[in-house]
């Protein structure tokens, strides 16, 4: 089956945002304009996609299209997650360091074994749907990281003062970020195909593809959005965790100066 939809077919769906509209007037939640703006900022953004991707990959110089197209999520996913503590020096860095290097070894293992052919639409896609599913464990392990070392830096500067090294001191901390943010992934994970159908998957099988053939891409796909949200939480939490101390074991401005 080929989903052919008319844009007053898609439209409809707006009566779902409606509804929530509505419930966050009648439950005075204060939501009404953020949920309109969501779904209006949306809408837009996946319009402009849809056609820069019939643009793009129509072109000759399709496959540097979609490299630089990867190229640019990873630089707007760093600046997202810097935007979660922007005081901490580095953190622009460490976080393209965490998605660039996470997106690129699926891209590697999915198109370097071929899994899938190299086109520049698949590469788009792979790339959006690991760095899709990866962000939001990230910014989660960078908030939770900053605010811990806030509210524990007592312990660390006692810890330091016993003579714990820079990692002892921070190690419980990251540990227990790491496992909060792989949490939600882990679930997911273990609940596919008995409560949700993944996305990837849901695709394919309207686009037409054979059942088994979804359901092995979708497992591929799953398995390495699972590594590559470890692999991010931990590089993000390890290098934040390094940022807040200086060389001389000692907590960093950014975290003295930080309110209680």
């Amino acid at each position: 089956m080929v989903a052919d939809i008319e844009p007053w077919q898609a439209a409809v769906s707006l009566v779902l945002v409606f509804i929530v509209v509505g419930v966050s007037a009648w439950r005075r939640l204060g939501l009404e304009r953020s949920i309109l703006w969501a779904s209006l900022r949306a809408a837009v953004q996946l319009i402009a996609v849809g056609v820069f991707f019939t643009v793009i990959f129509e072109s000759s110089l399709a496959l540097v299209w979609a490299w630089l197209w990867v190229a640019a999520m990873v630089l707007i996913s760093g600046w997202v997650v810097t935007r979660r503590a922007s005081s901490v020096p580095g953190l622009f860095a460490i976080g393209i360091a965490s998605i660039g290097l996470t997106c690129s070894v699926v891209l590697l293992v999915l198109f370097g074994f071929g899994v899938l052919d190299a086109e520049p639409v698949a590469i788009v896609v792979i790339a959006g749907i690991t760095i899709g599913n990866t962000m939001p464990a990230t910014v989660q392990a960078v908030d939770r990281t900053r605010s811990g070392l806030i509210d524990e830096r007592g312990q660390i500067e006692a810890m330091l003062a016993l003579g714990f090294p820079s990692v002892g001191a921070t190690q419980p901390l990251v540990r227990e970020v790491t496992k909060l943010a792989l949490t939600p992934q882990i679930e997911r994970t273990r609940v596919v195909g008995l409560i949700a159908l993944p996305g990837a998957m849901t695709g394919l099988l309207l686009a037409g593809a054979d059942p088994l053939d979804a359901v092995l891409i979708q497992l591929v796909v799953m398995f390495l959005v699972l590594g590559s949200v470890a692999v991010s939480v931990t590089i993000v939490t390890i290098g934040m965790s390094r940022q807040a101390l200086t060389p001389d074991l000692r907590l960093a401005d950014w975290v003295q100066r930080s309110p209680d």
